[in-house]
């Protein structure tokens, strides 16, 4: 994959944390001109030779190349900083690289934002109730939303429904459930906040247990929520691994709902894996 060079400014890892063996997040610097809308998604690019972790160790068979792959943005729009979540995939030429960052290491960034799971998308119907629906690192540009002052005017109710396989992967809930006090509270009427954890391996206490689409088919998402999914006021975004965008997209078509398509329908995917 090829950038334009022009667009591409290094930037520089300020932390990293470590969720699970599969699963960490990082920070790096913002660049002065850079600008982005929740949701949206950028192309991180690394070039494996030069982190100091084969540079270090003298890793003779990193690869000297910048690998380019697609990351949603964790951040808020308005942050100084730049947060990505991430999955290590073992024979990934970029994931399995990436795992190595270490503080102060140089990444790539294309400062050309890309993607179209944003609220601005929705004019039909009117913000009523947003449901957030994600599995893994999915959860990415609801995070931005959610750390964005709008969201929390536009809405009445927002639904963050989060699927994991264990309680490990459950990231950035101390996070979560800050948000409605931290952002909802900067508003003069906020929307009510719903968090509904999901862990579908392990038994854990507060968290439901089934896939979204059981759920969903079941009518125990909208319990739990205390809220109706419905046509005529729902919007509804889908993000995760492949497999439960599908499922889910169907599940709620054949409940009535209708992808959204030049600005009117419900449901807006993407899949992030």
């Amino acid at each position: 994959m090829t950038d334009k060079s022009d667009n591409i400014q290094k930037v520089e890892v300020l932390s990293k944390k470590t969720w699970t063996p599969n699963l960490f997040s990082f920070t790096v610097t913002r660049p002065d001109s850079f600008k982005f809308t929740a949701g949206q998604w950028v192309r991180l690019g690394v070039n494996p030779s030069q982190l100091k972790h084969h540079v270090d160790n003298n890793t003779q068979d990193a690869p000297d190349e910048d690998i380019y792959r697609a990351y949603s943005i964790v951040s808020s729009p308005y942050d100084e900083t730049l947060e990505f979540f991430s999955i290590v995939i073992p024979d990934g030429a970029f994931t399995s690289q990436l795992q190595h960052l270490q503080v102060g290491d140089k990444l790539l960034l294309n400062t050309i934002p890309f993607g179209f799971l944003t609220l601005a998308r929705y004019q039909a119907p009117l913000p009523k109730d947003l449901w957030l629906l994600a599995t893994g690192t999915g959860l990415a540009p609801f995070l931005s939303m959610l750390q964005d002052l709008k969201t929390w005017e536009d809405y009445e109710h927002i639904v963050l429904a989060y699927s994991a396989r264990n309680q490990a992967e459950l990231a950035y809930v101390e996070l979560i459930k800050t948000l409605e006090e931290d952002f909802g509270g900067l508003v003069t009427s906020p929307a009510k906040f719903t968090f509904i954890p999901i862990v579908t391996r392990e038994e854990v206490e507060g968290a439901l247990d089934k896939r979204l689409p059981e759920l969903l088919t079941s009518g125990k998402l909208e319990e739990v929520a205390g809220e109706k999914l419905t046509k005529e006021h729902s919007h509804v975004m889908v993000c995760g691994n492949p497999d439960m965008v599908e499922d889910t997209k169907e599940t709620l078509k054949d409940m009535g709902l209708e992808m959204n398509r030049r600005g009117e329908g419900n449901i807006a995917v993407e899949n992030y894996w």
